[in-house]
């Protein structure tokens, strides 16, 4: 009998806990006990995240931590727009620390007000955890 390690263009089931720098979890598939599916080789993960599954198999578990260029990336200052206070109402209020929704072409995208003043609010559409470090602490259900 053979054992199924995870290979480049795997599909597996894993449980995947993040940790920020001070310890404190940020998410975990855990949670609602739903481990995530993910695809190897389809560029929804990142290169250096994909090598620390790489011979992993069933039962396995491993906490790495990467830097956040190889976890959500960095904060790229294009990604955070100032919008006109007015665009705001009482009904949807700009509040800082509040999650907008924005309506593009593509479709939605959300938005975490960073600063209110008088005449605009700063939008910040980074990933809520670009810039940081993150440890990830992964258990291998099942290789598909």
């Amino acid at each position: 009998m053979s054992v199924k390690t995870v290979l480049d263009n795997s599909s597996l089931l894993m449980h995947i806990t993040m940790k920020l720098s001070d310890g404190s979890a940020a998410d975990s598939t855990k949670v609602n006990n739903k481990p995530a599916r993910v695809n190897l080789g389809d560029n929804s993960l990142s290169k250096a995240f994909e090598a620390q599954l790489f011979g992993l198999t069933i039962g396995d578990s491993k906490e790495f931590t990467l830097e956040a260029v190889d976890a959500f990336g960095d904060v790229n200052p294009d990604n955070i727009h100032y919008v006109d206070r007015t665009k705001f109402s009482s009904d949807a209020p700009a509040e800082v620390g509040s999650i907008v929704t924005f309506t593009q072409p593509g479709g939605e995208i959300p938005g975490v007000i960073r600063e209110v003043n008088d005449l605009s609010v700063t939008v910040d559409f980074n990933h809520p955890l670009a810039g940081q470090a993150i440890t990830f602490a992964v258990d291998i259900v099942e290789i598909l």
